[in-house]
């Protein structure tokens, strides 16, 4: 089992119409920016995308944001979830990573925002040294909540 693969605007579309069915039907809705930390090549980000794809449920998908930096979309996934998920990929990988995640209903209801928190936990991460996870608290979404690293 594999998650898809899809650029960024599906990927925003995707979770406009996740959200608005996770509203009716009551369940979460996680958003992780993953990143490498390292100067890196676009085959590296490629082979980053299939790593994830290949780590995630088929009902889940990542998407490629930039050179070094993807999103995923992790469906009926709770914030305290997302450091089992972020072990089990990071545990894959062979570089400096860092990553922050947000969740549906918690953090936020509108997929910018949910998009903008996650990278901004991300962003922290990588400042404080990187190989770990922020996750936004539901109280404060700017402050991120407990983090695990993975060495």
């Amino acid at each position: 089992m594999s998650g898809c693969i899809i650029d960024d605007n599906t990927f925003r579309l995707l979770l406009d119409l996740e959200i608005a069915k996770a509203q009716r039907l009551r369940y979460p809705v996680a958003t992780v920016c993953f990143a490498l930390d390292e100067p890196n090549t676009t085959s590296e980000t490629q082979a980053l995308v299939q790593t994830v794809a290949g780590a995630i449920r088929a009902t889940d998908c990542v998407a490629w944001r930039d050179s070094h930096s993807v999103v995923l979309l992790l469906i009926d996934a709770e914030a305290s979830n997302l450091p089992i998920i972020i072990g089990r990929l990071t545990s894959m990988l062979d570089i400096a990573w860092s990553a922050g995640g947000t969740c549906y209903p918690d953090n936020a209801a509108m997929t910018e925002r949910l998009i903008d928190q996650a990278t901004t936990m991300q962003a922290l991460a990588k400042q404080d040294g990187g190989r770990r996870l922020y996750v936004a608290k539901p109280e404060n979404p700017v402050e991120p909540e407990g983090f695990r690293e993975h060495q």
